[in-house]
C-alpha cells in the first residue's frame, strides 16, 4: 500500500456530514500520530488510556524517549525496523506480537503485548512526512493462550477485531485534524518558504489569498518588511523552534487596500527531512487580536478609574483637613485619618495593576506595611507562602496591616530602634475551593505592652478580620513582652502561587 496523501477532514454527502477528527480522537481503538522525527504530535482517549499518560506528558516526545526500552532488546529493535521499513518504502508495515512493556504511575513497569499497524502519511512530495500507528493490547491474549479453547479467547479476539473501524477508511479521512483546526495551520518547504498546505483558518487570516506553490515573500509580500522572514530563516537554519507570543504583524486582505494590524500567538516548528536536515516550517498559531484590544480598553479603563479614584481620595482628605481644622485639638485625629486614607490608596493602587482581579499576600502585606512605617519596614520580617486574594480581602489586609503598625509605632515594638514583629503565616487546610490561613503577628524587644482601657476603631478594625467566613477568627493577646495577633481566615478563592 503506498503512502497515504491525507484527504479532506470533514466528509458530506446530502445532508449528511462527518466529523473524522472527532470520530478518530473517540474510537475505542488506541492511534498515536508520528513525525518523521518519530515525535508524538497526537493521540486519542483511547491511546492515553491503555499507556496510562497524560497528553501533555506525551505530546513532543520522541517514541523512544516517552516509552523507553533497552536499544539492544528485542522489542526495540522490532520496533525501530518497522518504522524504518515504513519511511524506506512508503508502504504500511505490520508488528503481528511485540513485547514492549509500560511504565506505571507508580514508577514500575507493566508487561505488555501488542499488535500494531503502522500507516504512512505522506507530503505533497510523496514523501513520508507522518506515521500512524494503531495498537492493540494482546497482553491478555499472550498470558491466557494456554486457556484459549476453554475460554474462547480466540473467539473474543475474533469479535473485537470484527468492531475495530477499517483502518485505511480511517487514515482516509485523517486530513480533518489538520484542515478543520481551529487555529492557523501552514506548512512551508525549503529555505525559500514555499506553501505546501494552509488550512481554512491561514487562508481567512491572510484574506483568502492564493498561496500553494508560492514563497511567503511573493505570497505575502507586505510581510517582507517585517521580522517574520527573518525569524523563518532563523528556523530553517538552527533547527530550533520559535515561539511568539501577542506578534503584531501588518497584513492586507485585498490589493489595494489599507494594512491592518493583527496580534498573533504562534509556533514555528521546524520539519527534518531525510538525513536529519530540515527541509521546511511547520507554522501554527491563533489570531489573538480581539483578546489583545479588550485588555488595552480594559487597562485604559482601569487608569481612567484610578485616576478618579485618587482625585475622589484628594478631595476626602481636603475636605476633612477643613473640618477638623475648626476642632480644637483635631491635630493627631487628623493624622491618623490621613494614614488610614494613605493605606487605602495603597492597597487600591496594588489592585489596579492587577485590574482589580486578585492581588498578591505578600505584595499586599509589603504595601501596606511600607505606607504606614516606611524604612522601619526593614524590621518586619515576613515569612509564608505566597498566594492571591480577591479586591476585598486585599483592601481589608491592608487596613488591618496599617492598624497594627501604627500601634507598634506609638506604642510597641517599632517604637524603640531594637524592636521589631516577626509576621508570618502557614495554610493549614488547603482544599479545592478554599484555603485556611492561620497569621502570626508577634511583637519583640519592645517596651512592656498592657490592654488599653478602651477600644478604638482600629481594634474593632483589627478584630473583625479580613474573612467573614465561619472559621476565621481574631485573637489578640497583650503580653508584657509584646503583642501577639492571630487571625484565621478562610478564604474561598485564594490561590497558591508556584
Amino acid at each position: 500500500m503506498s503512502g497515504w496523501i491525507l484527504p479532506p477532514s470533514v466528509f458530506s454527502e446530502g445532508s449528511v456530514t462527518i466529523d473524522f477528527q472527532a470520530l478518530l480522537a473517540r474510537s475505542p481503538n488506541p492511534y498515536v500520530l508520528l513525525d518523521s522525527d518519530l515525535r508524538i504530535v497526537w493521540m486519542n482517549d483511547a491511546y492515553l488510556q491503555v499507556t496510562m499518560r497524560t497528553r501533555d506528558k506525551l505530546l513532543g516526545q520522541n517514541m523512544f524517549d516517552a516509552f523507553p526500552s533497552d536499544p539492544d532488546s528485542e522489542s526495540h529493535r522490532q520496533l525501530e525496523a518497522s518504522f524504518r521499513r515504513v519511511f524506506a518504502s512508503g508502504k504500511q508495515d505490520e508488528i503481528a506480537l511485540i513485547r514492549y512493556d509500560i511504565p506505571t504511575p507508580d514508577g514500575g513497569m507493566d508487561v505488555r503485548y501488542w499488535s500494531a499497524t503502522h500507516t504512512p502519511f505522506a507530503d505533497e512530495a510523496r514523501k513520508v512526512a507522518y506515521i500512524l500507528q494503531h495498537t492493540v493490547d494482546v497482553t491478555e491474549l499472550q498470558t491466557l493462550r494456554a486457556m484459549r479453547d476453554e475460554m474462547g479467547l480466540i473467539q473474543r479476539a475474533n469479535a473485537v477485531q470484527a468492531r475495530n473501524l477499517d483502518l485505511a477508511e480511517e487514515a482516509g479521512q485523517f486530513k480533518s485534524l489538520f484542515e478543520q483546526a481551529p487555529g492557523f495551520v501552514a506548512i512551508l518547504h525549503g529555505p525559500d518558504h514555499e506553501f505546501r498546505m494552509a488550512n481554512a483558518a491561514y487562508h481567512k487570516l491572510v484574506g483568502g489569498r492564493d498561496l500553494l506553490g508560492k514563497r511567503v515573500k511573493d505570497a505575502l509580500p507586505e510581510v517582507s518588511g517585517q521580522r517574520f522572514l527573518n525569524l523563518l530563516d532563523q528556523v530553517n537554519r538552527s533547527g530550533k523552534p520559535f515561539i511568539g507570543r501577542r506578534l503584531k504583524v501588518l497584513l492586507q486582505n485585498d490589493e489595494g487596500t489599507e494594512v491592518q494590524e493583527r496580534y498573533l500567538d504562534f509556533v514555528y516548528q521546524p520539519t527534518v527531512g531525510e538525513g536529519g536536515t530540515v527541509s521546511g516550517v511547520f507554522v501554527q498559531g491563533h489570531d489573538v487580536t480581539d483578546q489583545v484590544e479588550s485588555e488595552e480598553r480594559q487597562a485604559l479603563l482601569m487608569n481612567e478609574l484610578n485616576h478618579r479614584v485618587k482625585n475622589t481620595l484628594a478631595i476626602v482628605q481636603g475636605l476633612a483637613m477643613q473640618s477638623f481644622r475648626q476642632m480644637p485639638g483635631s491635630e493627631v485625629p487628623r493624622q491618623t485619618f490621613n494614614a488610614r486614607l494613605a493605606a487605602l490608596a495603597a492597597a487600591h493602587n496594588l489592585l489596579t495593576t492587577s485590574n482589580w482581579k486578585t492581588a498578591g499576600f505578600i505584595e499586599t502585606v509589603r504595601s501596606a506595611a511600607e505606607a504606614s512605617i516606611g524604612e522601619d519596614l526593614a524590621r518586619v520580617h515576613l515569612d509564608g507562602r505566597d498566594f492571591t486574594i480577591a479586591p476585598q480581602t486585599a483592601v481589608s489586609l491592608s487596613m488591618i496591616i496599617h492598624e497594627l503598625c501604627t500601634n507598634a509605632v506609638k506604642y510597641g515594638a517599632l517604637s524603640v530602634p531594637e524592636g521589631h514583629i516577626d509576621l508570618s503565616w502557614t495554610i493549614e487546610d488547603e482544599q479545592e475551593d478554599y484555603r485556611l490561613i492561620d497569621l502570626r503577628w508577634e511583637e519583640r524587644g519592645g517596651p512592656p505592652v498592657q490592654q488599653p482601657a478602651s477600644r478604638g476603631f482600629g481594634s474593632r478594625l483589627i478584630e473583625h478580620g479580613f474573612s467573614t467566613e465561619r472559621a476565621s477568627g481574631v485573637v489578640i493577646d497583650f503580653r508584657p513582652t509584646g503583642l501577639l495577633c492571630t487571625i484565621k481566615a478562610k478564604l474561598t478563592n485564594a490561590s497558591i502561587v508556584s
